[in-house]
């Protein structure tokens, strides 16, 4: 006989009430705490790579499949594109004004 499955996909529902979770402590921490705002811009960054984390394992099927190099290399490219793109964004917003053919 088969064996019968739950149709309730638990592990969407935790992954989706764990970034529920980091994200209102991300809100918290930015709106009702009285921490430096550098303490506060780390702490954030900290919530969102864990949620990162959370997404890739409990949504994006990282676990699944014979072929894991695949994904966790597709994953690695996504990860090195996004941070050229954040770090680039945060360069040319910070520093970008005050180059000399700005002034």
């Amino acid at each position: 006989m088969s064996q019968e499955k739950s149709h309730t996909p638990w592990s969407h529902i935790i992954g989706f009430i764990g970034s529920i979770v980091l994200t209102l402590f991300a809100v918290w921490i930015a709106l009702y705490t009285e921490f430096s705002t550098l303490a506060k811009i780390i702490i954030i960054f900290l919530f969102a790579f864990v949620q990162a984390g959370v997404q890739l394992f409990m949504f994006m099927h990282m676990r699944e499949g014979k072929d894991g190099f695949t994904q966790a290399g597709h994953t690695i490219f996504a990860i090195f594109i996004a941070v050229v793109i954040v770090m680039g964004s945060y360069f040319v917003l910070e520093f970008g004004i005050h180059l000399p053919q700005h002034e």
